[in-house]
């Protein structure tokens, strides 16, 4: 067990013999300092359990030496008693609001000394081994909501995949189509200059909720082959509306994310769009890239209302309507990074 260490700080070699000899009953380790200046040099180098802290010194005196201690992070909670012949109430007050914790008067009493030392030892070292426990309680709990966040995300990802399973076995989409549209969200986040990494790899698992919406749709109407009419396709559009009414409770991030892009991925950059006719950036950023990953595949693909497009009619299209149905930035990203798309559109 290691020694206790105790700092005796006094400018008379007598007063420090005195109380060494005193306290070496209880089998303290010491240490001494005959000033101010000698003391601070010691605490900085050292480790302390308390400071026996003379008042009266030349140079620095010891309240002084007191509020440089609790200053200092390092050795802010070592407890300081003071030393002193002076008991008046002044010295005592001022004594006290420096942080001392403790006064013992000279000549010393020796079972006064003993005592007085044991108590805040003992108080120091309860504190100690307190606030190292709370620590690693804090740690512990800090991994433990890790790992349940953790989990939680990943019950979240296996939802996700459950219920976009769901959307695919109703509807005329395929689970390639899916996949496409997580990959291409994806390529558009990673290269957008506002987007970190953190919110590409939501948008990358939450992407597949995109139409979870098309659930509530019948299927006579999913399952059309040819042009909807305008009732249809009436009610096809709720399916944005739909999937917010599923999903608006959540609190997830991934599911949170879930909810604005199968809201959002059918509005326009011009305002044109639906559900909400949201323009430019009132569109949320997810609902814009999904926007554009959902119609370069679905215009590259075959469906069962329509025959697939050359994949250079696609890329024409989607670069025609910069700036009425997509956000022009990412067009710019879509353009400078083409060949990806392209090779993603081959899965």
């Amino acid at each position: 067990m290691n020694k206790t260490n105790i700092l005796i700080v006094d400018d008379v070699v007598d007063n420090i013999q005195v109380a060494m000899s005193i306290l070496k009953e209880d089998n303290y380790q010491f240490s001494y300092a005959q000033s101010g200046e000698e003391a601070l040099k010691l605490l900085k180098n050292s480790v302390f359990d308390l400071v026996l802290l003379d008042i009266m010194m030349p140079g620095i005196d010891g309240f002084e030496v007191c509020r440089r201690i609790k200053d200092d992070p390092l050795m802010m909670d070592i407890p300081v008693v003071f030393l002193t012949a002076k008991v008046d109430i002044d010295s005592l007050s001022e004594g006290f609001s420096v942080g001392g914790v403790d006064y013992i008067t000279k000549p010393f009493n020796s079972d006064e000394l003993l005592m007085r030392v044991r108590t805040h030892v003992k108080l120091y070292q309860s504190q100690k081994l307190l606030k190292e426990n709370n620590l690693s309680l804090e740690t512990k709990m800090h991994y433990e909501q890790k790992r349940i966040l953790s989990e939680l995300e990943e019950n979240q990802k296996e939802m996700i995949f459950i219920l976009s399973e769901l959307v695919e076995s109703i509807s005329d989409e395929t689970g390639k189509h899916i996949k496409r549209v997580a990959e291409y969200t994806r390529l558009l986040a990673h290269y957008h200059k506002a987007i970190s990494e953190e919110d590409a790899d939501v948008m990358y698992y939450a992407s597949p909720m995109h139409d979870i919406g098309k659930i509530a749709i019948p299927e006579d109407i999913l399952h059309k082959k040819g042009s909807l009419t305008e009732e249809e396709f009436q009610i096809m559009k709720t399916h944005t509306s739909k999937a917010h009414e599923y999903l608006g409770f959540a609190k997830r991030k991934i599911m949170k994310a879930a909810d604005i892009i199968a809201y959002q991925h059918h509005e326009k950059w011009n305002g044109t769009g639906y559900p909400q006719g949201l323009k430019g950036e009132e569109i949320h950023i997810f609902g814009r890239i999904v926007a554009l990953a959902d119609v370069f595949d679905a215009l590259t693909h075959k469906r069962v209302y329509k025959d697939a497009w050359s994949v250079d009619d696609a890329v024409a299209y989607i670069i025609e309507h910069k700036g009425t149905q997509f956000d022009p930035y990412l067009i710019e990203i879509f353009e400078a990074n083409i060949d990806e798309f392209i090779s993603i559109s081959k899965l």
